[in-house]
């Protein structure tokens, strides 16, 4: 018998129809654009260009934009699957022989499709071995899921804008009972996907979300992304806190922070993987510490750590942040000292903050001119 390659009719499950393929369609394009958008404001949250203030303001933001990053990231990788499945017959279609525009602007759509396919692919997968601090990669993670989001991002626009005609089909056409089947199972995962791993932010799920990516616990009541072991962190037994401004300096021990008045607020640390968990803590608030020792207030502030290497060694709290009350530099979360693992002997929390850039380990505190 002589084989043939497969044509688009050997496919006979009910799932191979532009109804199914569309309505998956959209609710894959849902989930992409709240991923893509919720990325764009966490990579402004942690790498702000010159024109963009992320806000203090309501102090969960950066929690509920960071969880639904990732949440809609989850969702979107069953829905993918099958949308996958939905059309890939059509990856069989021979390209018409004639007219030759037809032939290259069928090749130009096939094109766009496998560009998509590979970011889509890519930003899931990157992102899920973020989420677990898992990088078996050399390249850095964050700029590199970036940009390859911008890719993703134009790709799709072109594949809407070249099937919107067939997606307007698609979802005009009703599909029949086995098709609705379909559908379904492809909810139901994407549902219990979501179930499973969504306690790391949503606190109400945490007992269902077997694969959530932190448990709530964790020394002090808290996870810890970095100990101080891994960090190489050593506390000098002379360690005082070091504020430079343009024209002064001051020096304060830990005896010395802690006769200042204290604040005490609840607030969340949302990390870029999509966990965060709320404590309660207890500091001096940053405006009244540049008060006390004479230094200007509502400026940046370069914030050091006594970790000498890495990427978050140090952090830029901007003028926004320096300015609010409920920017803490902590000294107790929930009642107790600072831990090793979370920061003593003190620590940056302000609201509404990326958790990689709540420093820990304090050591110096620059006021920019």
């Amino acid at each position: 018998m002589r084989l043939r390659p497969p044509r688009p009719e050997d496919f006979r499950s009910p799932a191979h129809t532009p109804a199914v393929a569309a309505r998956i369609g959209l609710w894959l394009g849902v989930a992409f654009t709240v991923c893509f958008l919720t990325g764009l404001l966490s990579h402004a949250a942690q790498h702000p260009p010159g024109w963009f203030t992320w806000p203090t303001r309501p102090v969960s933001l950066y929690r509920i934009t960071q969880g639904a990053h990732v949440i809609s990231g989850v969702a979107a990788i069953p829905l993918l699957l099958a949308k996958l499945w939905s059309v890939y017959p059509r990856l069989f279609i021979r390209p018409p022989s004639r007219p030759p525009g037809r032939a290259v602007a069928h090749g130009a759509e096939r094109l766009s499709i496998l560009v998509l396919l590979c970011a889509a692919f890519f930003e899931l997968a990157s992102g899920l071995f973020n989420a677990v601090q898992s990088y078996p990669w050399r390249f850095f993670f964050v700029e590199t899921h970036y940009a390859a989001g911008w890719i993703a991002a134009g790709a799709l626009a072109v594949h809407i804008g070249v099937k919107l005609p067939r997606i307007g089909g698609g979802l005009g056409e009703r599909p029949d009972p086995r098709r609705r089947a379909f559908l379904r199972i492809a909810w139901l995962s994407t549902g219990a996907a979501v179930l499973a791993t969504a306690g790391g932010t949503v606190p109400w799920l945490s007992r269902v979300s077997v694969l959530a990516w932190r448990s709530p616990g964790g020394p002090q009541g808290l996870p810890v992304n970095r100990t101080a072991a891994a960090a190489g962190i050593q506390v000098p037994a002379n360690w005082r806190l070091a504020i430079t401004w343009p024209g002064g300096t001051a020096e304060l021990t830990l005896d010395e922070l802690a006769t200042l008045r204290q604040r005490t607020a609840t607030l969340p640390i949302a990390c870029v993987e999509g966990w965060s968990a709320t404590a309660t803590w207890t500091g001096v608030p940053v405006p009244d510490l540049l008060a006390a020792v004479g230094a200007p207030t509502r400026r940046a502030i370069r914030v050091s750590s006594l970790e000498q290497s890495g990427l978050y060694a140090t952090s830029l709290l901007p003028p926004a942040h320096t300015a609010d009350p409920l920017t803490l530099l902590a000294l107790r979360v929930n009642g107790e000292v600072l831990s090793a693992d979370h920061g003593f002997p003190c620590r940056i929390i302000a609201p509404s903050r990326p958790g990689v850039l709540q420093t820990k380990w304090v050591t110096r505190l620059e006021v920019l001119a």
